[in-house]
């Protein structure tokens, strides 16, 4: 292992029914005048809008809605965001969504007390020390926002999908209301499924040495959420299912299982383009990039394939290594296909294959000619492993 240092300093509030704490909580931290950050029409017809306002308004807290806020976040709305806040003196920031929603609420508390441009954090020519206070009401698990410190948003003008970071973002309390959750679609649960597993991966693919520990918690949650997706195929209206997937994407990726180990980011770095160039859904995209990024590795490094193949799929060793992990991999293919999860990028609407070469300069470099740190991809292999999907 190598030396870490973990802090998560926000309060995780989970059960049924806790969305009615949203006034409570935000009160606590001394709000007076919220932002109320929304995507879709649904939060309004469903109620759950109203009550979340009804909720701030009993604590005595001003609100301004700010909502519109579409998947695959954008930086316009941040800007217009950072606007609202410094006009309408608010002091807190509320996310009510999911990944997307709970982005842009961080870009916009990051930009509305930082003066000059808020692209230079995700262009990382500065890190954020400060930001208004953000909270969350998760209503889809998948991106892990809700734990993070981080955001991650796409630049209009240049297509560019790029993260911030910083402990400044992590949200102060962060309601996980398995209720609001249920009538979520397989589609949108299963992009959510997956996003969870490839924050796993992204951890466990790694070349830090004696890491049993969190290579045995990384295969726990992996076989859970693996589970509860195989009962909500079964039966979408399982609720202990729901309840299991809620609580495994916060911890997917509130950094407790990449603790003391060198994590590695190349696949969501190479679906970032995917996304941010046909607005295809995160997870769709992640579904497609990582089998093809496992088999591609596969004839550099063997082990942790092996390893995931056995400890995850139950797949019992065989004579062959190479066999032994390819039929892991095809299992996991298996189970986001059973999904409804794509595979290739012929199935992307628009995709066009002159657009690999685009991707592939594109696509943000963990190092000046290198993606990733498990077995780092040069240019030209980034290139290949995009055309092994089509």
């Amino acid at each position: 292992m190598i030396p870490f240092t973990y802090y998560s300093p926000t309060r995780f509030v989970f059960g049924k029914g806790t969305v009615n704490e949203a006034g409570k909580q935000t009160a606590a931290l001394g709000a007076k005048k919220a932002l109320i950050v929304y995507g879709s029409s649904h939060a309004e017809r469903s109620g759950l809008l109203k009550r979340v306002v009804d909720s701030l308004k009993a604590e005595n807290i001003e609100v301004v809605l700010f909502g519109g806020v579409r998947p695959n976040p954008v930086d316009g709305p941040v800007y217009k965001g950072i606007e609202v806040c410094r006009e309408q003196g608010i002091d807190f920031v509320l996310a009510l969504g999911g990944g997307s929603v709970i982005d842009t609420a961080k870009g916009i508390a990051m930009g509305a007390v930082n003066e000059g441009e808020v692209w230079d954090f995700y262009a990382r020519k500065r890190m954020p020390q400060k930001a208004l206070p953000v909270g969350v009401i998760l209503t889809i698990p998948a991106a892990g926002s809700e734990g993070s410190g981080n955001t991650v948003i796409t630049q209009e003008s240049t297509l560019l999908k790029r993260s911030a970071t910083g402990e400044c973002l992590r949200p102060r309390f962060s309601i996980l209301d398995p209720e609001l959750t249920y009538s979520l679609p397989l589609y949108q649960t299963a992009c959510g499924i997956v996003d969870m597993m490839a924050h796993i991966f992204e951890r466990y693919f790694t070349n830090t040495e004696a890491v049993d520990l969190t290579d045995q918690m990384c295969e726990a949650v992996l076989r859970s959420i693996i589970a509860a997706g195989n009962a909500i195929r079964e039966n979408i209206n399982d609720t202990d299912a729901r309840d299991t997937l809620l609580w495994a994407g916060t911890v997917a990726h509130v950094n407790i299982l990449g603790l003391g180990r060198v994590e590695d980011w190349s696949v969501h770095a190479l679906e970032h383009e995917m996304s941010a160039l046909y607005d295809v859904a995160h997870g769709a995209g992640l579904a497609i990039t990582y089998p093809h990024w496992m088999r591609y590795q596969l004839q550099f490094k063997k082990a942790r394939f092996v390893q995931l193949a056995t400890r995850v799929f139950g797949i019992t060793p065989k004579a062959n290594d190479d066999e032994t992990a390819l039929e892991g991999i095809a299992k996991l293919s298996e189970f986001w296909t059973s999904l409804g999860m794509p595979t290739r990028l012929s199935e992307i609407p628009g995709f066009k294959e002159s657009d690999i070469a685009i991707m592939a300069k594109k696509a943000k470099r963990s190092r000046p000619g290198e993606l990733g740190n498990f077995n780092p991809l040069n240019d030209k292999q980034v290139e290949e492993v995009y055309r092994t999907m089509i």
